[in-house]
């Protein structure tokens, strides 16, 4: 091959590589994604490592191809305050104690992303400064412009809100292109697969049709300020290995809910 014919073949593979690249980065620059505490969880532990490990690999893909992650994580791992409200305690105290706990998952998730090289900060909506930043809507947009994975914890900061509600908040605070919802369901079904084998799921549903139908995949609150907002929020099973970039490069993957 002539020296000319060399340097072709090095520009077009270049040009190829380009054009991968940008295919893979795809649809959605910008992600709010959004994981239950039971993420994090086994059946033998509260947060388990080799679960946590896996997290982060999923993660780690989206951050390779230069896409900007927030995450925002329930703590029901380890204390769910609503239940144990219907049983008596006082709403607003578990409700406080459910926002610590999703800061005890922010920091185990922090740490298991920096300890891959992942360089992360976690934004807390109730100020504990000795382990976490306080939410600032300009702190945590330049920390994702320079690559850095942003958790938010501590939930709205508010009780009686979940964590759904407020990773729609977080969303549309930071101007992300869509909320992913990751769970152990492959999307929205017309009922609940693990119990109606004749349960039919939706690639796609408007918000008005998932509040007419009652079906559970975000509180009330949550998907009036997404539709509001015309926030998109796709729901797809997190533990299918490849599923997220398929996503984020916009794949019909899982459920799309939308206007």
């Amino acid at each position: 091959m002539s020296d000319k014919g060399f340097i072709i073949t090095i520009m077009m593979c270049k040009i190829i590589n380009n054009l991968m690249t940008l295919s893979i980065m795809g649809k959605y620059k910008r992600i709010l994604l959004k994981l239950s505490g039971e993420a994090l969880a086994s059946t033998d532990n509260t947060i388990d490592p080799d679960t946590l490990n896996k997290v982060v690999n999923i993660i780690q893909s989206a951050i390779d191809q230069k896409v900007e992650v927030g995450i925002v994580i329930g703590g029901g791992n380890i204390f769910r305050g609503a239940a144990l409200a219907q049983a008596g305690m006082n709403r607003i105290t578990g409700d406080h104690m459910g926002m610590l706990a999703t800061v005890i998952n922010g920091l185990a998730l922090q740490g298991a992303l920096e300890d891959q090289g992942i360089p992360t900060r976690l934004q807390s909506a109730i100020k504990i400064n000795e382990v976490a930043e306080p939410f600032i809507k300009r702190r945590a947009v330049r920390h994702l412009e320079k690559g850095r994975v942003v958790i938010f914890g501590g939930g709205t900061g508010n009780p009686y809100f979940t964590t759904d509600s407020a990773a729609v908040l977080r969303a549309i605070e930071i101007n992300a292109d869509v909320i992913l919802k990751g769970t152990r369901v492959d999307g929205i079904y017309s009922s609940d697969p693990e119990k109606n084998s004749d349960a039919v799921k939706f690639e796609f549903i408007s918000f008005e049709d998932v509040l007419k139908k009652g079906l559970k995949v975000m509180d009330t609150t949550a998907f009036t300020l997404s539709q509001e907002n015309e926030l998109p929020i796709i729901v797809f099973d997190m533990n299918t290995r490849g599923n997220l970039m398929k996503v984020i490069s916009g794949e019909k993957i899982g459920t799309k809910v939308n206007l």
